[in-house]
């Protein structure tokens, strides 16, 4: 189990019944990064793999 399961497990065990929208979702990386903007790098790139996600359908990693 890697260190940031946890964080995982406590928002699908907290929040997982909810819906949001990815602009819900956008905002609130935006704010995380403008409280911990040391953090924009990791933020980027999970933001940037979401987006991209279709575009990898099929594809081997």
């Amino acid at each position: 189990m890697y260190f940031t399961d946890r964080g995982i497990e406590e928002l699908a065990d907290r929040r997982g019944e909810e819906e949001v929208s990815l602009a819900w979702l956008a905002d609130r990386l935006r704010a995380f990064v403008d409280e911990h903007p040391e953090h924009e790098v990791p933020v980027e790139r999970l933001a940037s793999w979401l987006a991209r996600l279709d575009d990898d359908l099929g594809e081997d990693e």
